[in-house]
């Protein structure tokens, strides 16, 4: 059973150093950033946490994202990067798992794929945001199309499958793309270097918090974990869950796990 986020440990608040959490579902409700969300985002900066929103969103809005956001750095769909903004420099810096060379041969073969998922599952569409992804191929299924059924979901992921891409369902798209990595790889990847340390040595000093299947392998590594209610929708279809769990949907969950934190964390 899934502990309600008031909850977590003072310990464990005391001690962390950072927050990753992802976007979709999880700090946005109904597809908008609310007030009090990006309120609480600026409260837990100023708090001195560390700030790392880990998405399946395409490169340009990660560029918007770790320029004008109250972050750390941004990982991007589902692991292709990161991106940071360096303040000294003054310039945007970027991260990808693969060359630029990689990227265009893998999204040329992610187009066929594509086409097919497309002829062959009614209903399906390009995301609205495929035209600015560097890696990797979004396939709406809920976001600015009539929500498709949990079979027609499976069977876009066996599509992606049948042709060895990976794949992942989040609360409005699947994604798919050619390559093993994934939103935990390129976590710990920032991690080391941007900050010198390995992640597995302090995983407990950071907290994770999502709404999604594509968030399973970051509730599983971290101790403390935690999802916002809606995530709930999805719970008979995942095998890991998050540690603690908020009251609310969405943005308000994600005020409510901030809060939380902040709450027994000392102030200056």
């Amino acid at each position: 059973m899934l502990r309600p986020i008031r909850d977590l440990p003072f310990h464990a608040s005391k001690n962390l150093l950072g927050f990753f959490f992802d976007i979709d579902d999880t700090f946005t409700s109904h597809g908008k950033i609310g007030s009090k969300a990006f309120e609480a985002l600026w409260l837990a900066r100023d708090s001195g946490l560390t700030l790392v929103p880990i998405t399946g969103r395409p490169a340009g809005w990660c560029d918007h994202i770790a320029r004008m956001w109250p972050v750390d750095g941004v990982v991007g769909e589902n692991g292709a990067f990161y991106f940071w903004y360096d303040e000294t420099d003054r310039k945007l810096k970027k991260r990808f798992m693969d060359t630029e060379d990689v990227r265009r041969q893998k999204r040329n073969r992610l187009e066929a794929v594509g086409r097919e998922i497309l002829r062959s599952v009614p209903g399906t569409a390009f995301a609205s945001d495929q035209l600015y992804r560097e890696t990797d191929l979004a396939i709406d299924y809920c976001e600015d199309v009539p929500p498709l059924s949990r079979e027609d979901v499976r069977r876009i992921c066996a599509l992606f499958t049948k042709h060895g891409a990976s794949c992942k369902v989040s609360s409005i798209h699947v994604n798919g793309w050619f390559g093993d990595y994934g939103k935990l790889d390129m976590t710990k990847i920032f991690v080391k270097e941007r900050w010198g340390f390995n992640l597995d040595h302090v995983r407990e000093r950071f907290l994770f918090c999502g709404d999604s299947p594509n968030d399973e392998p970051m509730f599983a590594y971290f101790p403390y974990s935690a999802g916002v209610k809606n995530i709930l929708s999805f719970s008979e279809q995942m095998k890991h869950l998050p540690a603690f769990l908020a009251d609310h949907d969405g943005g308000e969950g994600f005020e409510q796990v901030v809060r939380a934190i902040l709450g027994m964390r000392p102030s200056d």
